[in-house]
């Protein structure tokens, strides 16, 4: 009697977040003698089992909410819940039945959506349009709705990539249409944004504008200011030279009135002497 073996190899993307069910074979439980699950996870590096057979107890070092069920049929499934980054890595399953074996290996992967981010930034006396895709699995393709000037940088981190697009915009370019369009598998439809200046973000140019609006105002009303004062002081000097000599006048004329009488008496003691 020759017994039956099959082995394969596969590869399976899904969605984060989602719920996850891993089939091992087609065979029911009624010819089933065990299945074995290893797993070899990478984010972080991880060796674990789950295993069961109708004799020993069930074997469960993974300790992370992985668990076998099976489907009404009695088919057997490694479930996955709330599928995370934690979860990635490769899914051995062995499953021994009456007549034979099968060996499956799954390469499983995860589906994660980029933070998305738009908006306008000054270089110089040149306007920019920015579109970013940041933390994808894997990394979005971003379009531009008008033509120019392209730079794309990516960047990988821990396996999650960011793109970013820069679009050197052309003098008079009309910016209240333009957008950037974002792909990714993990949606269905295309995600359109539409660039803008980010609050509290005040281009270059803008800035010395103000600055030197800001200085121009401050000489004007400092010289105003130094005019007026200068009138000021111009005026009160000039009415105290006006006010000088009359003030001399009251204090002399009472003094030559006093030694004119003076002389007076003296002139007339001098005539009953002699």
């Amino acid at each position: 009697m020759s017994l039956f073996c099959l082995f394969s190899v596969r590869n399976a993307t899904f969605n984060l977040g989602s719920d996850v069910n891993l089939t091992c074979s087609n065979r029911t439980w009624n010819t089933i003698m065990f299945v074995v699950w290893n797993i070899n996870l990478t984010n972080p590096p991880k060796l674990c089992r789950i295993a069961f057979d109708f004799v020993r107890p069930l074997v469960d070092t993974c300790r992370d909410g992985k668990s076998l069920h099976n489907t009404s049929r009695g088919q057997s499934y490694l479930h996955i819940p709330n599928l995370s980054n934690d979860d990635v890595g490769i899914y051995k399953c062995e499953s021994v039945y009456t007549g034979g074996n099968e060996v499956h290996m799954i390469n499983m992967d995860i589906t994660v959506p980029p933070s998305l981010s738009a908006w306008l930034e000054s270089e110089g006396e040149k306007m920019v349009a920015v579109c970013r895709a940041e933390r994808a699995k894997p990394a979005a393709n971003i379009s531009w709705s008008q033509a120019g000037s392209i730079v794309e940088t990516l960047l990988e981190d821990g396996g999650f990539f960011s793109v970013e697009s820069r679009l050197e915009l052309l003098e008079g370019a009309d910016t209240e249409n333009l957008t950037c369009v974002i792909d990714h598998p993990y949606w269905r439809d295309q995600q359109i944004l539409q660039p803008a200046l980010k609050r509290g973000r005040i281009p270059w140019i803008t800035i010395i504008t103000i600055v030197s609006v800001f200085v121009l105002l401050g000489g004007v009303l400092f010289y105003v200011q130094k005019k007026v004062v200068m009138r000021y002081y111009q005026q009160s000097d000039g009415s105290e030279t006006k006010t000088a000599p009359t003030e001399e006048m009251e204090e002399v004329e009472p003094y030559a009135s006093y030694v004119q009488r003076v002389n007076s008496l003296y002139n007339s003691s001098a005539v009953m002497f002699t």
